[in-house]
């Protein structure tokens, strides 16, 4: 049974993959060049912080990444769609700001390849609601605690149970449904604390994103300082 959901869980991952590529072949820039609120949210964290380096998780073509990059930080962006993180290249250049970005193809479900405590912030706006277990999830988010320096700070969002797409469409078990091609992890508070666990969690912010709306939870956590003895 588990080998046969193993299986399942890979084939959707990589027909996610596929949907995405095409997704950004025919729609280029989808998103359009304005940042997200959450990006917009993340920066005064992050700057709040001190920080000056930043990691984006699922940075597509780049529109929250350019913005970080603008805003003064260094962005590690990494995405699973080669053809987004060429857009992003491409925009980076024209925006005069490439020299503060550099993108990596790189899949969530697999470890990130950046050395430990090697960044000051990590960002991920709606990277960990696509198609992955709950495994899956807790697997990247042990990732981000592993690269980000003690004191860091990771902004993410997630679309939540009370999202009107929650519990309809295709269900492919672990409340991920699938809807026009694409499969959306639906989070629950209980996923959000567990997440937490070994983190300081500093809020969890409830928003509204886009047409139907689609709703969403912004939670911000910092990884503790060591405490001297």
């Amino acid at each position: 049974m588990r080998d046969h959901q193993d299986r399942h869980d890979h084939e959707l991952g990589e027909a996610q993959r596929t949907h995405w590529q095409e997704t950004y072949t025919e729609h280029p820039g989808m998103y359009g060049e304005e940042p997200s609120a959450a990006a917009r949210h993340a920066r005064d964290v992050f700057r709040a912080a001190d920080a000056t380096d930043v990691l984006e998780l699922g940075a597509g073509h780049g529109r929250d990444a350019l913005y970080f990059a603008r805003s003064g930080f260094t962005v590690q962006a990494v995405d699973f769609s080669a053809t987004g993180l060429r857009q992003l290249r491409e925009a980076a250049h024209s925006r005069g700001v490439a020299e503060r970005v550099t993108t990596t193809v790189h899949d969530v479900r697999d470890p990130l390849p950046l050395p430990a405590a090697s960044v000051d912030a990590v960002f991920a706006h709606m990277l960990l609601c696509m198609a992955l277990s709950t495994q899956e999830i807790h697997a990247a988010v042990g990732e981000v605690r592993r690269v980000l320096r003690p004191g860091g700070r990771f902004v993410y969002t997630v679309r939540h149970t009370g999202d009107a797409h929650y519990g309809t469409g295709i269900a492919h078990g672990d409340d991920i449904f699938e809807h026009g091609g694409f499969a959306v992890r639906f989070f629950d508070r209980a996923l959000v604390d567990a997440l937490a666990t070994g983190w300081t969690l500093d809020e969890v912010h409830a928003f509204e994103e886009g047409e139907l709306p689609r709703r969403l939870w912004r939670i911000t956590q910092s990884l503790p300082r060591p405490t001297a003895h």
